[in-house]
C-alpha cells in the first residue's frame, strides 16, 4: 500500500479522491516506512502509517490478501464508513483505499509473484494516478537538478586518483563478489532509481546520526550497501570496517525515510572515504 500522508485538514470542498491526493501532494508529508518483504512466491508490500494522518493509496489492479498487524482505522469498505482494529485480514478487491488512521497502524499488502525489483512490482500491481505521476515527474526533474553537483565531484573524483569511468563501472558491475542483503537488514533500504546516476539505495525508515544502516561487505562479498551507493560531494553515510574486514554503512546524520509514500532519502557516500578504508588494511577509519 503505498500512500500519501497528512496530518487530518478539512476536505469537504472537494469532490473527489485526485483532488484530495492533489491537495495533500502540496501539503508537509509525514513519515510512512515501506518494507518490501519477500518469501518463495510471495511479494509482501509492508507500510507504517502514524496516528492522526489520513493516508490515500495507489489503485492496486488486482484482488490482494490484505493484513492489518497492528492499530486502528476508519475506512470506506462496500459503500460504508468502517472501523476496523489490528489483528483483521482480509481480501480487497482492486481499487484504491482511503483511511484516517486512529492508532499507528501496520498494514501489508500480499501478492503471488516470484519478482523481486520494486519499480516492476508496482508497475504490475499498482496503477498510479495521474495526478501522482505529474507530481512526481515535476520533483524528480528538480531532484536531478540539484545532484549536478555531486556528478561534477565525482568526475572530480576519477580525476583525482586517474580512475578511467569505464573501469570503475566494471568493477562496480562485477557480479562474481556480490551477495544479496541478509535477511535480517533486508527490509532497511531499497534499490532505486537514483537522481544521481543508475541505481541507488534508498532508506526506508528514518534514521539516527552514528547508527549503522546495513552492512556493505561480509567476508569479502558486497551486498547492495557496497554495490548501490552512490557518490556525493555532501554525503549522508560513511563506511566503517571492523577488525573482522567486514564493511558497515553509517549514517552520518539524520537521514530521512519514506515519507507519504516516496523513496526515502537515498544512501549516499565520498568516494575518497572508501578508497582511503581500503588503504588502511584492517584498521578502523572514521569520516
Amino acid at each position: 500500500m503505498s500512500v500519501a500522508l497528512v496530518k487530518p485538514f478539512a476536505i469537504a470542498k472537494h469532490e473527489g479522491v485526485e483532488e484530495v491526493e492533489a491537495a495533500m501532494l502540496n501539503l508537509p508529508q509525514v513519515d510512512c516506512p515501506v518494507v518490501h518483504r519477500f518469501g518463495p512466491g510471495i511479494y509482501i508490500r509492508e507500510v507504517t502509517m502514524p496516528a492522526d494522518t489520513l493516508a490515500i493509496g495507489h489503485r492496486h489492479k488486482f484482488r490482494n490478501l490484505n493484513v492489518m498487524l497492528t492499530g486502528k482505522v476508519v475506512m470506506q469498505r462496500n459503500g460504508e464508513m468502517i472501523t476496523i482494529s489490528a489483528p483483521f485480514v482480509f481480501t480487497a478487491e482492486p481499487g484504491r483505499k482511503v483511511a484516517y488512521v486512529v492508532e499507528e497502524c501496520v498494514w501489508q499488502n500480499i501478492y503471488a509473484t516470484d519478482e523481486t525489483d520494486i519499480d516492476k512490482l508496482e508497475e504490475m500491481f499498482l496503477d498510479k494516478s495521474e495526478t501522482w505521476v505529474d507530481h512526481e515527474k515535476e520533483h524528480k526533474s528538480f531532484r536531478v537538478t540539484l545532484r549536478q553537483s555531486d556528478r561534477d565531484d565525482y568526475e572530480q573524483f576519477l580525476t583525482e586518483y586517474g580512475f578511467d569511468e569505464a573501469w570503475v563501472r566494471a568493477v562496480s558491475e562485477n557480479t562474481d563478489d556480490q551477495i544479496e542483503m541478509p535477511a535480517e537488514w533486508s527490509g532497511v533500504a531499497n534499490v532505486r532509481p537514483s537522481d544521481i546516476e543508475g541505481s541507488g539505495l534508498f532508506l526506508s525508515a528514518a534514521i539516527s546520526a552514528g547508527s549503522i544502516i546495513a552492512p556493505g561487505r561480509l567476508g569479502g562479498k558486497r551486498t547492495p550497501a557496497g554495490r548501490y551507493v552512490n557518490h556525493s560531494s555532501t554525503p549522508n553515510c560513511f563506511y566503517l570496517k571492523t577488525e573482522s574486514d567486514d564493511v558497515y554503512l553509517i549514517a552520518k546524520r539524520d537521514i530521512i525515510g519514506c515519507q507519504g509514500g516516496d523513496q526515502g532519502e537515498e544512501l549516499t557516500v565520498d568516494y575518497r572515504q572508501g578508497i582511503a578504508l581500503a588503504n588502511n588494511g584492517a584498521e578502523l577509519c572514521h569520516p
